[in-house]
């Protein structure tokens, strides 16, 4: 049994204003559509996504999307001829489960999304719902007759069903619907609604789209930036670890690890992001078992946090400070080397070198400084 996503956005959206149709508009940097589409991506449980948009533009949402994984079908002249077009194009058996979205529904979540599929266990069809809150009234000419809210509800997108029964059910209809829920109820079937959300709120008029900017702006997590810095003193050796690279030189540096003091600083950028202290919080010189270490395992150690936290490196920029051994010549592996661990692309990080012009401990040549910058990207949620 598979989960199918049918977000439709084959509406004009002339509403909402703005010159084009609402789910093409930008919101936080991305158009309205491409929210619901991440969000189906991010999922595991969906197994194939279909993108219903207006007649003559696939060519176009195909253009913005610039990826594969989502099918792209022309919509027809109503909402419900626009839904069985993408219930059409399904690759999937009647039994399959497929949640059906509005493009202009742009804060869908994961929870969400598990939610719905979850109920489909107990009933016919599910969708998410928030009780109305507010005094209602039915204005009647010049005076206002109140109605009871008891057991209203607000009732929003995805609505989740069995690809079988919600196009019998589609099919069957003669008018229009308010929702495809509606058809599944004159159907007589059973319907679970589990917890909405305001940010599935629906952008309809003019000034929504500064509304859902504002709501969705607190749950985007933004990037973060730290800086570290490390220095480390020559000592006997013949030759320094940079950035997991060993560079010929008549002197070491000196370290409890294997004092790689470009990675050590870029270690504590990735801590300092994070706000999780610096590399001597989480890798003590005292401790023992670090003597000697090789310093891409605290790095890794860095990353694996960044992660678990929901951060991927974006990109990182390395600046060693030195008179003596020259980088320049070896800056390539030293990237490279940067990227391979970090695992990002290595136009993603850049290594630098200057002196001080014979000045201070390093243009002395008693050892060598490093600085770093890091910026770390949300990763697309997954759960």
């Amino acid at each position: 049994m598979k989960t199918h996503a049918i977000i439709v956005a084959a509406g004009k959206g002339e509403r909402a204003g703005g010159g084009i149709p609402k789910q093409r508009q930008m919101l936080c940097g991305k158009p309205v559509f491409l929210w619901s589409v991440e969000a189906f991506l991010a999922a595991a449980a969906i197994e194939q996504i279909v993108l219903v948009v207006p007649v003559g533009e696939a060519d176009l949402y195909r253009e913005t999307l610039g990826r594969d994984g989502v099918l792209v079908v022309e919509g027809g002249a109503s909402r419900t001829a626009s839904v069985l077009n993408g219930l059409n194009a399904l690759e999937g058996a009647a039994e399959d489960k497929v949640l059906i979205h509005d493009a202009a529904r742009p804060g869908l979540d994961q929870s969400t999304i598990a939610a719905l599929i979850g109920a489909l266990e107990e009933a016919d069809a599910a969708a998410p719902a928030l009780p109305v809150i507010d005094a209602l009234k039915r204005q009647l000419g010049a005076q206002l007759e109140t109605v009871a809210r008891d057991e209203l509800y607000r009732v929003q997108t995805p609505q989740a069903f069995r690809v079988g029964e919600v196009r019998k059910a589609l099919e069957a209809l003669t008018g229009p619907l308010v929702d495809d829920l509606a058809a599944i109820e004159q159907a007589g079937g059973s319907v679970k609604l589990v917890e909405g959300r305001e940010t599935l709120s629906k952008i309809t008029w003019p000034g929504d789209l500064a509304r859902m900017e504002k709501e969705l702006m607190q749950t985007v997590a933004l990037p973060k930036i730290g800086t570290g810095f490390d220095v480390h003193a020559f000592a006997e050796g013949d030759h320094v670890t940079l950035c997991g690279v060993q560079i010929p030189h008549d002197q070491g540096l000196a370290g409890h690890s294997d004092a790689d003091v470009a990675w050590h600083a870029l270690t504590d950028a990735i801590l300092g992001a994070l706000a999780l202290g610096d590399i001597g919080d989480h890798f003590p010189p005292s401790d023992p078992q670090w003597k000697g270490a090789a310093s891409s395992v605290f790095l890794k150690h860095a990353v694996s946090l960044a992660q678990d936290r929901g951060f991927g490196i974006g990109n990182c920029d390395l600046t060693l400070i030195c008179e003596a051994p020259k980088v320049k010549p070896h800056r390539e592996a030293m990237r490279q080397a940067t990227a391979g661990l970090l695992g990002i692309p290595i136009d993603a990080v850049s290594v630098k070198a200057t002196t001080t012009e014979g000045l201070g401990f390093t243009g002395r040549r008693e050892g060598i400084a490093a600085q770093a910058v890091a910026v770390l990207s949300p990763l697309p949620a997954s759960s």
